[in-house]
């Protein structure tokens, strides 16, 4: 049983993942194109963003896998003939505890460790993307706001990398609006930042101030294009990429550094623990609410409704609990709540699922 867990679980891993990952690649693939960046920095952003992925399909693999292998044990008697031998449903659920376990220390390891390095490497490359200006540039054919008051406009880029009838217009200076406009340019890169060397063109001057516009042939003009995109200020941490430990040792001087309430670094670090550990009730709810049917020829269909109800609820529990702890850091043992409150409806379920008699005579009287 618990072989069939996991090769389910990995069957229904991987297609969510999958289903995940190709939306937010069609959308990252869009991006990065657009704007002059190669298949390999879509790649590696797509790699990156997978830990953040697979976290989100994990609990809900587990719950379908536990559900999936229930259901076919039951619409196969299976399960019926190990309950005659004796078998409890507290015994027929270890292997699904155990597979919760198991399940559970692998998203820990994404949750603890992979997740909070790689969105700050994504992070980290976003920025430089952003900030790299030769590529974000390099676009023909189509008019640029690479920043505010700035319009660039490259006609055609040969293969020897010579840009063809650029048009660039500044008017981020209101009393003085340059546009220059040039057959041929190259973009150059110097110790000082990259530069625009037009070749045999036209340099147009504005002063709105007096109504006046000078204007200017050259052979060559070079404009420093590195003030285009102002570099980013240093941004400080943030506690999606804090370690965990960091997290609940330094809480108050975290909190100071990055500008988040204690509360939200107490969820933070805390969810950490208690989303692995919600695996494990996923998988036991979805386990007991099926064994409550027993075998049936028409399916188990009811119960795998009814237990799709209860992990919603459990779900909206977590949501819940999230608010008073981001007001009060005290309240930081609520975020465990939705944990034992699925651990509780699980073992609930087990006890009705082994005395079915006790509950039947009791409604009967």
């Amino acid at each position: 049983m618990l072989s069939q867990l996991l090769i389910l679980f990995s069957f229904f891993a991987l297609v969510l993942v999958s289903v995940y990952w190709v939306n937010r690649a069609v959308v990252l693939f869009d991006q990065l194109i657009a704007n002059g960046q190669s298949a390999w920095v879509f790649l590696e952003f797509s790699t990156l963003s997978l830990p953040n992925v697979i976290r989100l399909v994990i609990p809900m693999s587990a719950f379908a896998a536990s559900v999936y292998v229930t259901n076919r044990l039951s619409s196969e008697s299976e399960l019926t003939v190990m309950q005659a031998t004796g078998f409890s449903p507290w015994r027929l659920a270890r292997p699904v505890l155990l597979f919760g376990v198991i399940v559970t220390l692998m998203m820990s390891v994404l949750m603890h460790v992979l997740v909070p390095v790689s969105t700050e490497q994504l992070t980290s490359r976003q920025k430089e993307v952003t900030e790299n200006i030769t590529a974000r540039l390099l676009t023909e054919g189509t008019f640029l706001h690479p920043t505010t008051g700035v319009t660039f406009y490259i006609r055609e880029i040969t293969p020897a990398g010579v840009l063809k009838d650029v048009f660039l217009s500044d008017r981020r200076n209101k009393a003085e609006v340059s546009t220059y406009s040039a057959s041929e340019s190259y973009l150059v890169n110097t110790d000082t930042g990259p530069k625009l060397v037009m070749v045999d063109g036209l340099s147009q001057v504005m002063l709105t101030s007096e109504n006046r516009l000078f204007t200017t042939n050259f052979s060559d003009f070079t404009y420093d294009i590195s003030g285009l995109i102002g570099k980013s200020e240093t941004k400080k941490r943030r506690i999606e990429y804090i370690p965990t430990a960091e997290l609940l040792r330094d809480a108050a001087e975290i909190s100071q550094e990055t500008g988040a309430s204690m509360g939200a670094v107490m969820e933070e670090a805390h969810g950490r623990f208690n989303r692995p550990m919600m695996v494990i009730s996923a998988a036991l709810v979805g386990f007991a609410t099926l064994l409550l049917g027993g075998y049936s020829r028409f399916g188990v269909w009811r119960q795998i409704v009814i237990a799709f109800v209860v992990l919603v609820l459990v779900e909206m529990s977590r949501s819940a609990t999230i608010d008073p702890v981001l007001e009060d850091a005290s309240k930081w043992p609520l975020i465990y709540a939705p944990t034992v409150l699925g651990l509780c409806l699980s073992a609930a379920l087990l006890w009705l699922a082994a005395h079915p008699l006790h509950i039947r005579r009791r409604i009967a009287s």
